[in-house]
């Protein structure tokens, strides 16, 4: 900022860049693909990083490669802010890679087991199966 101001007010303004730090992954056209605003401890910065690479990946449409970033994020920082999003995108990019709709029903069940009170589990929750019915008055099948 204080070394190039210039710089500093030209993508400032070009990326709206309301406060510091302001951390932006783009890609080589400088269209944005992931933010980061304000300090973080360590491991959430790098979660966010991490799944910055992601996101941009999955932008590229390189699913496997996003897939394997986002799932990175879920088993390397487990309990960052960052995991539930990268566990509904590790899910997505799985699906968007094979068009098989069942990794979207896997991912809706992992969130069962964790992050279920997070806003991406109600997101993967569309993808639940609903429990088969036997028929008689509504029960589920045994």
């Amino acid at each position: 900022m204080r070394e190039q101001p210039d710089d500093w007010r030209r993508f400032g303004e070009r990326y709206g860049v309301q406060w510091t730090p302001t951390i932006l992954i783009v890609d080589p056209s400088g269209t944005e693909r992931h933010r980061i605003e304000g300090f973080l401890p360590a491991d959430d910065f790098l979660a966010q990083l991490a799944l910055g690479l992601a996101h941009s990946a999955f932008a590229r449409q390189q699913f496997a490669e996003a897939e394997r970033r986002f799932r990175e994020v879920v088993e390397r920082f487990p309990d960052s802010d960052a995991a539930p999003e990268a566990l509904y995108w590790a899910g997505v990019a799985r699906y968007k890679a094979t068009n098989d709709s069942s990794a979207l029903e896997q991912t809706a069940q992992a969130f069962a087991q964790r992050y279920q009170d997070s806003t991406w589990a109600k997101k993967a929750s569309v993808w639940r199966k609903p429990p088969q019915t036997s028929g008689v008055e509504g029960r589920p099948r045994a």
